[in-house]
């Protein structure tokens, strides 16, 4: 197609209705309706996420059926446990003091709090104990999340902060849930700044213009508001679950996909200012000549996502559209909104390197174009060495340990259930507080309280009914045992395993195991099958958009297999960096599948942009030239766009949670090794040492690859000193 039909097909085609004269105008007006009307409902996103156990549990799940058994027999309620302890003993006024404590806190009836059924204290099994405790249940409904944290602050305000001597601290899953309520709080604005900080950085030093900064951000901007209310109306009228961790990957993801996005239409709109006096004419142009590798890149991203509702995970099942829906909000508003205000502003909003007509492109003699002439001297030994040196670094897999990490854990700090945590284990059994919950039929109740009794790691006095639950409910019944060890440690879930083949083997029973360490175990199990199954779905979707877009075979299965081992070195280099730089205990058991999906629907990025650029170069000049050319035009956007998404992940590292902190390095590792190794190395040296053949089975693979091939002369001359 020459240059003269291509203009003409993007003014007929839709380009041309995002970026026309009266087009601009009426895109610009349609999107301020748009906000005008969501802005108010993204707003509410926060108040329609369910937190509950339900909403990460998967649904066929032994614990979830238990906990959903087990609010016909009671509300669901999670304890709070006050722990006192002082070393040396407690005094005859510790002891005065508790007692009056637990008067007051038999009297609380705010925030879900069962006062009524306050158990306690009880006391160590010391001659002269040191230790007491006190039991405080809080009902967990619909509302239970947002007030767990204002239940244990009443909680505090009776029991105080302890001092000479006297330690008091509160545990137990309600003391926890306060906390991991607390880390969660404020996380949207608290990721929106960090990632809009990232953003505003990255464009200023991309483009060293204060100015075109602020159409990105205002477009990326406009994109998050929209899909949060998207995702809000879906998650309170079509039963969509919403939680803190998907909310807050939501915004991370609209930033750093939406970033990327427009800093390549940018790139290619600015090439085309520079031949074209009309800047309508060059948005179209660059619509047109970038929309495809855009589009299928947004595309990858979405569906890789929706893959995500094969889970058997609630809290991952949910993540899939709501990212999806963010993804695609945000590809939406980067192709309509963003280059209608980018015409609309006109070419003073690149201020002050304004690309005029007729201007030099900087990308000609640029530092990617020497790279790419110095990897045409031996790609072979180039990508040879880079893939070597890839493969030993997942070597570091074997420090891998996603396994799941108990509570103590859990945080980058060390917060005061944690702390209380500790202090109750040394006096009490180390399950006190959060028991395993069995319900079984009321015939066989007996039998059933005998099985889980006689089993290892369970204490058999602690069998019974707790307070507020009925004593039965359609011929079935419930009740609870306390567990020796602490109920988020392995131990514990080879204890819950037990049980369960216990009371499993006890016939006409039905009788079931549920409570918080068994709904860990299921999260574990249920992990496990999603990483198994939902890791080769991404790669085949992932492949097939390849070979529809690329139009070829040999090219996507390449490149899958460059992203594969960018993932794999980033795995392993992040196992070390948690084992021996920062210290972390180990990693959730759905660690290495978040961190698969979004390297590979996010790491293929550079690889589209990179791959489309050299096929369209390939069918003017050949695959060898096409490969230089092609790096050359877009390794600096590429870089750009790679540095925004790594910063953008990395935010998550401001929030006080392991999980989300090992997981925004990890991404960002990855992400930053696919942007400046693999794509701009691996990739370019893999397209020049195959040629044309890359492109089979389309016509592309029978050119004379001898004719675009770069000469040995041209070789020498260009490699300069370092070859």
């Amino acid at each position: 197609m020459t240059e003269i039909q291509e203009q003409k097909q993007a003014q007929r085609g839709i380009a041309h209705l995002v970026c026309g004269r009266r087009a601009k105008w009426l895109v610009l007006l349609l999107w301020l309706v748009v906000l005008f009307l969501t802005a108010p409902f993204a707003q509410k996103l926060t108040d329609a996420q369910d937190n509950d156990a339900a909403s990460w549990l998967p649904g066929s799940a032994e614990s979830t059926q238990v906990l959903e058994i087990s609010e016909d027999f009671r509300p669901e309620q999670i304890p709070a446990i006050v722990v006192f302890a002082r070393e040396d003993g407690l005094t005859a006024q510790d002891r005065a003091q508790i007692t009056e404590d637990t008067a007051e806190l038999k009297q609380l009836t705010d925030h879900g709090i069962r006062g009524d059924e306050t158990r306690g204290p009880v006391y160590d099994r010391q001659t002269d104990p040191r230790a007491a405790q006190i039991l405080v249940p809080i009902t967990m409904d619909e509302k239970g999340w947002e007030r767990i944290g204002p239940a244990v602050d009443s909680i505090r305000d009776i029991v105080g902060e302890g001092g000479d001597g006297l330690a008091v601290h509160i545990t137990g899953p309600g003391g926890t849930s306060a906390d991991f309520s607390e880390a969660f709080e404020g996380i949207d604005s608290t990721l929106l700044i960090s990632a809009m900080s990232v953003v505003i950085v990255m464009l200023l030093l991309t483009y060293r213009s204060p100015t075109l900064i602020l159409v990105p951000l205002l477009s990326v901007i406009a994109a998050l508001f929209t899909a949060q209310a998207l995702i809000y109306f879906l998650a309170e009228h079509a039963g969509l679950t919403v939680n803190g961790q998907s909310a807050g990957i939501l915004t991370v993801l609209v930033f750093g996909a939406g970033t990327d996005y427009a800093l390549l239409l940018v790139a290619r709109y600015r090439e085309e200012l520079r031949r074209h006096e009309d800047r309508h004419e060059a948005m179209a142009l660059a619509l047109h000549r970038a929309g495809p590798a855009v589009l299928a890149s947004g595309a990858t991203v979405a569906l890789s996502m929706l893959v995500l509702l094969a889970a058997e995970m609630n809290s991952t099942r949910g993540l899939g559209p709501v990212a999806a829906i963010g993804v695609a909000v945000a590809l939406l508003a980067m192709m309509t909104l963003f280059p209608a205000l980018l015409v609309i502003f006109g070419r003073w909003i690149f201020w002050p390197v304004i690309p005029h007509l007729g201007t030099p492109n900087p990308a000609d003699r640029g530092v990617w174009a020497r790279m790419g002439r110095r990897i045409a001297v031996r790609p072979r030994m180039v990508w040879g060495v880079t893939a070597a040196v890839l493969a030993i670094c997942s070597l570091g897999l074997i420090q891998l340990r996603a396994e799941g990490i108990d509570n103590a854990d859990a945080f980058t700090g060390k917060p005061d259930s944690i702390v209380g945590q500790e202090v109750s284990a040394r006096y009490f059994p180390a399950g006190s507080g959060d028991p395993l919950v069995i319900v079984s039929n009321q015939a066989q109740a007996q039998q059933v309280g005998e099985a889980v009794a006689a089993t290892r790691g369970v204490v058999p006095e602690s069998l019974g009914l707790p307070p507020g639950t009925k004593p039965s409910f359609e011929g079935k019944v419930l009740f609870e045992a306390t567990m020796t060890d602490p109920a988020d440690s392995e131990d514990a879930k080879q204890t819950v395993e037990r049980v369960r083949d216990a009371v499993h083997a006890v016939p006409d029973a039905d009788a079931q195991v549920g409570g918080g360490t068994a709904a860990l175990l299921d999260m574990d199990k249920a992990t496990t099958h999603d990483n198994i199954l939902i890791i080769p779905l991404v790669l085949a979707v992932v492949l097939l958009i390849l070979c529809v877009l690329l139009r070829a075979l040999i090219a996507p299965l390449l490149l899958i297999g460059t992203v594969i081992l960018s993932f794999t070195a980033a795995l392993g280099i992040s196992a070390l960096a948690f084992r021996y730089l920062f210290d972390y205990a180990g990693e959730t058991t759905d660690f290495p599948l978040f961190v698969f999906v979004f390297l590979v629907a996010l790491g293929i990025d550079y690889n589209i942009f990179l791959t489309t650029r050299i096929r369209e170069e390939a069918t003017r000049q050949g695959t060898r030239k096409g490969v230089l050319t092609g790096l050359a035009a877009t390794g600096a956007v590429i870089t750009s766009a790679g540095l925004v998404l790594a910063g953008t992940f990395a935010a998550l590292a401001t929030l006080p949670m392991v999980a989300f902190a090992e997981l925004g390095f990890a991404v960002a590792l990855g992400v930053l090794i696919d942007t400046f190794i693999v794509r701009s190395v691996l990739v370019t040296s893999l397209f020049l040492d195959i040629g044309p053949k890359v492109w089979w089975p389309h016509r592309l693979a029978r050119e004379d690859g001898g004719a675009a091939a770069v000469t040995e002369t041209e070789k020498v001359s260009q490699s300069g000193p370092t070859t």
